[in-house]
């Protein structure tokens, strides 16, 4: 197993000591790095250079509680945090965020703001120190400091292109600290820096192999473009079809490399996702995580139950008892969908392999636990539909699309997180074809998301599943996405693109049809601290 790397760790640590006196004023530094004592071989520029990766991984995978993944998952149609019993109100965080009720002062987008800002600092401090430095006295070639450069600074345009996602109209910062208090830029100023920053690197980036699995190859640059141009007509206010296009085409034919022979869907629904999904075909930028090295992907506490649930798939993480699936979304799937029997946890749980029940610890202490659709809490006689405050701790069918495998599986929890794969790529390319032939789905869009869609319905049943020029419309590609792509973080993105985010009604959640909401407000305490902050519209 070819995992580039185990864990990643930069430990800078200063510690300035100074003669006392008079006279003697000179520093004497004992213990600190710097970029001038540092770079001295391959394995410390990569040092440097992966730094903002493991930074990324705080606000992008479902492993911190504030980050993009959290906002973009809780405020859209597919996945809530209710309050179960006595445990997860925290504050009503959760509840503000699922109604749309947020506001200037989140404390979760104070940190999500500030984990996202910290990471554009990494990059231009990586970049300020690489730019300068003579790589051949790491025994590396001007070849080569080009295209790490490169690398350098296609992370920094995708850290730009979250948080253009999140606040719109945000800094355009590419030197630390400078200026102080930087200025507003318009979204479609940032669109069209971080546009720049990929068009004008991309083709410098390594072509996608397992070697630079966990790194950003030239097939993730490409994805990027792909999605930055799916998303230009709300981004930047210009429809750009043919360019998102025509990077789906590059990253589709293989041009920006691929995993295990041509690039191509895994046949298996689970293939991306399980403990050796750093070998599928289909995944085309990741988080390299590894238990092994001590630095494992662990989606436990968002998703997984309580302790009393490891006995249920074989493992020894348990979770806060979290994220539920929202009933209305549940409800998007078919039964003889395999989607909805394999990345759900639903219905009666035991412990592996056995018919011995697991047993619920909370209000329905010592009876089995049974996971259901319903967020409602029965068992004070109350009816009606439920809400965010009246979940129970059996409350909604819940997260299994990664796998572990069992604590005895030789790559226990060997799992990379999967930022993106070619099913995504297969239903951008399908968007743009449809929006730009006016809403109608040509056959070439209809055939790649069949591609997509027949791995989860058997082949008896497939003929009459199959979609068709006049039954995949618009709306109806949104919901096949949404039943693809449950988990992955994209949600609100998607809504917003298709004009849904504000406008729809999902479970217990009414529409707001206010547009400000689309963006986040930036946080009061960065307005106070930048006066040349703008706050967006609405807030």
């Amino acid at each position: 197993m070819n995992k580039l790397y185990k864990k990643i760790s930069l430990t800078i640590a200063g510690l300035s000591a100074f003669t006392i006196g008079c006279t003697d004023l000179d520093e004497n530094v004992y213990n600190q790095l710097t970029k001038d004592n540092f770079y001295n071989n391959r394995v410390e520029i990569m040092q440097g250079v992966l730094r903002p990766f493991t930074h990324m991984q705080a606000w992008l995978a479902p492993t911190g509680q504030n980050g993009f993944y959290y906002h973009g998952e809780m405020a859209a149609d597919q996945v809530a945090w209710p309050q179960k019993g006595r445990h997860g109100f925290d504050g009503g965080d959760h509840i503000r965020l699922h109604y749309h009720a947020w506001t200037t002062q989140e404390p979760r987008m104070r940190t999500a703001w500030a984990l996202m800002w910290e990471g554009v600092g990494y990059v231009n401090s990586i970049l300020e120190d690489l730019e300068g430095l003579d790589f051949s006295q790491a025994g590396m070639d001007e070849a080569e400091k080009e295209s790490i450069l490169a690398e350098v600074r296609v992370m920094r345009a995708y850290h730009y292109m979250r948080i253009m996602d999140m606040w719109g109209n945000v800094p355009i910062i590419t030197t630390v600290g400078t200026p102080v208090n930087p200025p507003t830029a318009s979204r479609a100023e940032v669109f069209e820096f971080v546009r720049q920053e990929l068009e004008n690197n991309v083709e410098l980036l390594q072509p996608l192999s397992q070697e630079v699995v966990g790194r950003v190859s030239k097939a993730a640059g490409y994805a990027m473009l792909s999605e930055l141009y799916l998303n230009a007509e709300k981004w930047a206010g210009t429809p750009m079809w043919d360019q998102s296009i025509a990077y789906s085409d590059k990253v589709i034919n293989g041009d920006g490399g691929s995993l295990n022979g041509p690039m191509r869907l895994d046949p298996d629904i689970l293939g991306p996702f399980n403990n050796t999904n750093h070998l599928s075909p289909e995944n085309i930028f990741q988080f390299a995580f590894s238990r092994e090295g001590g630095f494992t992907f662990n989606w436990a506490g968002f998703y997984f139950g309580y302790g009393n649930m490891a006995p249920a798939l074989g493992v020894t993480y348990s979770g806060w008892n979290a994220f539920v699936v929202i009933p209305t979304a549940f409800d998007a799937y078919q039964e003889n969908d395999r989607r909805k029997s394999e990345w759900f946890l639903f219905g009666p749980q035991y412990q592996l392999g056995t018919n011995n029940p697991i047993l619920a610890t909370e209000e329905y202490e010592g009876e089995q636990l049974v996971y259901v659709n319903t967020i409602r809490r029965n068992s004070e006689g109350e009816t009606g539909e439920g809400g965010m405050t009246r979940g129970e701790e059996n409350s909604g069918a819940r997260f299994h699309k990664y796998r572990s495998g069992t604590s005895s599986d030789p790559n226990y929890w060997e799992n990379d997180y999967i930022i993106y794969r070619l099913t995504e790529i297969y239903f951008n390319k399908a968007e743009a074809l449809i929006r730009k032939n006016g809403g109608i789905a040509p056959q070439e869009a209809v055939d790649l998301i069949n591609a997509s869609k027949s791995r989860a319905f058997d082949e008896a049943e497939w003929a009459s599943e199959a979609y068709t020029t006049a039954t995949l419309t618009l709306d109806e590609l949104l919901a096949e996405r949404g039943r693809e792509f449950i988990f992955e973080g994209k949600r609100r993105t998607d809504l917003i693109r298709f004009g849904k985010f504000v406008t729809e009604s999902w479970w217990d959640h009414a529409p707001s049809n206010d547009p400000n909401l689309e963006l986040f407000p930036i946080p009061d305490i960065q307005i106070v601290s930048n006066p040349n902050l703008q706050q967006n519209p609405g807030y």
